[in-house]
């Protein structure tokens, strides 16, 4: 299916692979060494090739130049939170949306960045460790099944700007890197943890977690980590039973080398209990009206990683991994009073993964290089049927049966470039895709092809060993998706969405304070959008732009005093994203908050641990057209904004420092607040109520 790029494409290989010649080149000429020659009061930083900074070798956060943030573990405990979208929550720019009613609730992702569309977070290039956690990175990136259990992260590292050279497709909305918990160097060490949630109505769910690993001595490395769900959710009909389970493998090489290996295994099932009307909403947020509805899925993978490095300045990296993903939703045509058919819809996804990265420093005078070159292949392929049963007397109608299939190519290429003070770092990205769908029912099929350069420039500038000021500009791409292959209208062929990203911004981090602001301009084109009316089909819907602020501020208190141990932090974004062409040009785009902000106080004591926090946002639209009145079947109208409340104590059992008991309380004042749908099952969402937890957490 693979055919040789475009001349300006291969111009654009040719233009990348000129540079990394040039630069080994000149390593072989420059002097030896792996460090710049910086200026006599330089910041100091640590010397270490690394081809992979979202891994174990990030490059410091601190003189990252662009908007990143990096939650740890232990700011994931002290929140209790939940789930990974109550983490993320707290992330300046990131918004969840909570507006499907056909994903599997806590299952799904629906994560919005600088108000791009949030429903399975389309837009945004997740990842766990390091590899796509979506079921077709390209075919479909959207996260209605999200394989991943916040009891088995170690950390989150969103980067909403600078990265996106190296990392894609769906980056316009950044990349979020989930990392799980690394192999203990000690000969054995091993945690569990159980809690239970209960929600104010009388629904509960108890979450359960083990790890357990080590280390023998300066050899093999071994993890196992489970993280499992079991109970409803907040409203009828909303039963969940998640299992997530991964084996982890590290062993040392000769000279340096390093092989890691995972496998994991990852299954769940939800009932799904649906939009209301506006008169259902009214009578009982809570009820279920669709009580046919469900989702189940399933995945298994396996990861192989080998990292050498060649010499103190060079350093090669191969990652490879293969993914098996099914998932069903059953869904009924109307609620239960007037339901005539259940519709089922198996898919079957396969994905192969090739990534192999080479990283050379070289220094000459007072320049320090980081050279990377890296490639990518993916293989995605797919089957997809729509099934109809009829209830009156179960027979059963195929409405849709495809095959599609993609294979897709990247080169990139980056130099981290540091002379005293100043990092730069220019990149490209090459990608070849190739998508080709076949209609198993009429045997049509067809082929599509895109190629497309996309150049970064990413600049940082270390003013002292407190601040860093940086900016830079991005472009990203989505390629056109399965379904909207499948459905697209014969007179509106689609075009790829494509998207130029500025930022500009600032990051401090002293003895106590921690500071960051960012602002933002991010150009959107060709955006694809689904058009909810018969026939069913997906658009190109031209132009939006997103522009806004993002800050964050925490404050440590002096470690002595009436104050000693309390943390402050606050986090505020403002949005302005809106239409540029059509007919609603100029309206706000549907579903984000122009301002969002999140508020906390933590108090460490010796044993004991107090969290307040609070988060808000402003109102949101649920059309473009901005319409501020609700319809009767509760889909469009007004969302009113809403803020939060949110504490939890805990406490380290005295004489068993790994024993710690945690209690609180999710959205204190029992809030009422809801959301709209935006697929086929139109309605009302109502958010969570009072929820109260108790949690054990224990281990060696």
């Amino acid at each position: 299916m693979s055919q040789l790029p475009h001349p300006p494409a291969r111009r654009a290989i040719a233009a990348a692979c000129a540079l990394l010649s040039a630069n080994l080149a000149l390593a072989q000429a420059a002097a030896p060494g792996d460090a710049t020659v910086p200026a006599a009061d330089a910041p100091v930083e640590t010397v270490q090739v690394s081809g992979n900074w979202l891994g174990s070798g990030q490059r410091s956060l601190k003189n990252f130049g662009g908007a990143r943030s990096v939650v740890k573990r232990e700011a994931i405990e002290a929140s209790g939170a939940s789930s990974v979208s109550d983490v993320l929550r707290a992330v300046p720019g990131l918004q969840v949306t909570d507006n499907s009613s056909s994903g599997g609730s806590a299952i799904s992702l629906n994560i919005g960045v600088r108000g791009l569309d949030g429903r399975f977070s389309p837009r945004s290039t997740v990842l766990l460790d390091g590899i796509p956690l979506a079921v077709a990175p390209y075919g479909q990136p959207q996260l209605s099944f999200a394989p991943v259990s916040l009891a088995n992260i170690d950390s989150i590292d969103v980067v909403r700007g600078g990265g996106a050279v190296r990392y894609g497709p769906q980056n316009v909305g950044g990349i979020i890197n989930f990392k799980t918990r690394a192999i203990p160097q000690a000969e054995l060490a091993a945690e569990a943890s159980v809690r239970v949630n209960q929600y104010d109505g009388g629904n509960s769910g108890t979450q359960y977690s083990a790890f357990v690993g080590g280390r023998a001595d300066g050899g093999l490395g071994v993890a196992l980590l489970y993280s499992g769900v079991d109970g409803s959710g907040f409203r009828r009909h909303s039963r969940e039973k998640i299992n997530d389970v991964a084996l982890k493998f590290s062993y040392p090489l000769a000279a340096g080398a390093e092989l890691n290996t995972k496998l994991a295994y990852y299954d769940a099932e939800s009932q799904l209990p649906g939009g209301l009307s506006r008169a259902q909403f009214a009578a009982d947020p809570r009820q279920s009206v669709r009580t046919r509805d469900s989702w189940s899925g399933s995945r298994k993978s396996v990861d192989v990683g080998y990292v050498k490095p060649l010499s103190a300045t060079r350093e090669i990296e191969l990652r490879s991994y293969f993914t098996q993903s099914s998932r069903a939703s059953v869904l009924a045509n109307g609620n239960d009073a007037v339901a005539t058919s259940v519709g089922r819809q198996p898919r079957n996804y396969n994905v192969l993964g090739i990534e192999p990265r080479y990283t050379q420093r070289w220094t000459l005078g007072a320049l320090r290089h980081d050279v990377t070159v890296g490639y990518r292949y993916l293989r995605e392929r797919a089957d997809e049927r729509n099934l109809n049963f009829k209830l009156s007397d179960a027979s059963r109608g195929v409405a849709r049966d495809s095959a599609n299939g993609t294979d897709a190519h990247a080169l990139y290429v980056d130099d981290q470039i540091a002379v005293g003070r100043w990092r730069l770092t220019p990149g490209l990205r090459y990608e070849h895709i190739a998508m080709d769908r076949t209609n198993v029912l009429n045997g049509f099929g067809e082929e599509r092809k895109n190629n497309k350069a996309l150049p970064s420039l990413n600049l940082s500038y270390l003013l002292n060993r407190e601040l860093t000021l940086y900016g830079n500009y991005n472009t990203s791409f989505g390629s056109i998706q399965h379904l909207q292959l499948n459905l697209q209208s014969s007179a509106d062929r689609l075009q790829p969405e494509t998207a130029r990203t500025v930022e500009l911004g600032a990051r401090y981090q002293g003895a106590q304070w921690k500071l960051e602001g960012t602002l933002f301009n991010l150009d959107f084109s060709n955006q694809i959008a689904f058009v909810n009316t018969a026939p069913l089909f997906y658009q190109n819907i031209g132009k939006t732009r997103h522009r806004g602020l993002e800050s964050r501020a925490e404050y440590d208190f002096a470690r002595d005093g009436l104050l000693a141990g309390l943390n402050a932090y606050a986090t505020y974004a403002y949005t302005n994203a809106t239409q540029r062409q059509g007919k609603y040009a100029g309206n706000d785009v549907p579903f984000y908050a122009r301002h969002v902000d999140t508020l906390g106080l933590r108090l460490q004591r010796g044993a004991w641990r107090v969290d307040i926090n609070s988060t808000h946002q402003s109102r949101q639209f649920a059309d473009d057209a901005n319409t501020v009145a609700e319809n009767a079947a509760g889909s469009i109208g007004e969302i009113p904004g809403y803020r939060l409340w949110n504490a939890n104590l805990s406490w380290l059992v005295a004489g068993r420092q790994k024993l710690e008991v945690q209690v609180g309380v999710n959205n204190l004042g029992n809030r009422l607040t809801f959301s709209r749908t935006t697929d086929t099952n139109l309605g009302k969402l109502a958010g969570a109520p009072r929820m109260a937890f108790v949690q054990l957490r224990g281990g060696f």
